[in-house]
């Protein structure tokens, strides 16, 4: 992230399936929609009460969006890091327009109200079972344990 740049983080859930397109020089892009609703608990009330949804238009690219669209879709609930960017254009009739649209630089499921299973990658393949995907030297098929973790 340079200097300058509005990091923003978001937790809310996917308005619709990612869409995923190409470049005409072959960079993946994910656009989605994530709905953002804040709660806050009404002691008059005993309750939970939902605020004004804010809808936050995203973009990703890359890698990244490849396993957006693989892995996320309507309704998904995620945590969202990234920076706000404005887009400025011109429309047809000559008219000056503009954007706030946040550009993600990573992205989750949230597991605060459901599980997830995650399947690892490398290198853009599955990892073979019995392979230790963090590379700390266990490999779980045989139980083996090469070296203790990095961490």
């Amino acid at each position: 992230m340079s200097f300058g740049e509005t990091p923003i983080t978001l937790v809310g859930n996917l308005t619709d399936d990612p869409e995923l397109k190409f470049t005409d020089g072959g960079a993946a892009l994910a656009k989605f929609t994530v709905a953002v609703t804040p709660r806050t608990f009404d002691r008059t009330s005993n309750a939970w009460k939902d605020g004004t949804t804010a809808f936050y238009r995203c973009a990703a690219w890359r890698t990244l969006a490849e396993h957006i669209a693989d892995s996320l879709k309507k309704g998904s609930r995620v945590v969202a890091n990234g920076r706000m960017r404005q887009h400025d254009w011109t429309n047809e009739q000559g008219e000056k327009r503009s954007m706030l649209a946040v550009e993600i630089d990573d992205i989750g499921a949230s597991v605060r109200f459901t599980t997830v299973t995650i399947n690892a990658k490398r290198n853009g393949q599955n990892d073979p079972a019995g392979e230790d995907p963090w590379g700390t030297g266990n490999n779980s098929a045989t139980g083996a344990a090469d070296a203790e973790p990095p961490f």
